[in-house]
């Protein structure tokens, strides 16, 4: 469901207390740049991750944002599904986070957005980070899968043989951008095997 009369879409990001805040963040730097009107949250792990996995201050993260939510505000616009959006994102998602969701524990503004965008049957995305998984974990996947939600770890792919962990992120970034229905340029679709490049390589190395 996107905003009315024709406004811009919006997106909720969210930014929890597993590794991998650069994919948050970088998140907020693409759609900025695309006209998209992200709505901000970032947990207190989260913010702990971002400074010592990016050397970013609080003010930096929250000008990349159209808007930024205190976690603790649940009376926040993006509480209630009368405030239309195109849906979320929690970029990367903690188990912690995880287990709120598939619950349906509201507790905080995290929880409750993720939680009105289940019921409103619109797009909630779990970039969730966590090695090896226990059952619980699975269990709880299992769960926001059956409620329509999209399970989506972060792992990174290699078939586009990228030369950077930038490249990396954004790889993985237009794929979340894909499953969201908005427009990106950040990863080409794939067009299948090069097999003529195979082919030269089996023939260097039998020559």
């Amino acid at each position: 469901m996107q905003p009315p009369g024709g406004a811009r879409p919006r997106i909720i990001v969210a930014i929890t207390g597993a590794t991998g805040a650069i994919y948050g963040v970088r998140l907020l730097q693409v759609m900025r740049e695309s006209g998209i009107d992200t709505h901000l949250l970032v947990s207190s792990a989260g913010w702990l991750n971002i400074r010592q996995e990016l050397e970013l201050d609080r003010s930096e993260v929250e000008a990349l944002a159209t808007v930024a939510h205190s976690v603790r505000d649940v009376g926040a616009s993006i509480a209630s599904g009368s405030f239309a959006t195109a849906g979320m994102v929690v970029a990367p998602c903690s188990m912690k986070t995880l287990a709120a969701v598939a619950h349906g524990m509201g507790d905080n503004l995290i929880t409750r957005a993720a939680d009105v965008t289940l019921k409103e049957r619109r797009r909630l995305v779990l970039m969730v980070r966590e090695t090896p998984l226990n059952l619980a974990h699975i269990r709880n996947m299992e769960a926001v899968t059956l409620m329509g939600g999209v399970i989506f770890p972060p792992v990174p792919a290699f078939y586009q043989r990228p030369a950077s962990i930038a490249e990396l992120v954004d790889h993985t970034l237009g794929r979340v951008l894909d499953l969201l229905g908005l427009p990106q340029t950040l990863t080409a679709p794939w067009q299948g095997l090069d097999l003529r490049a195979g082919r030269a390589g089996n023939d260097a190395a039998s020559s």
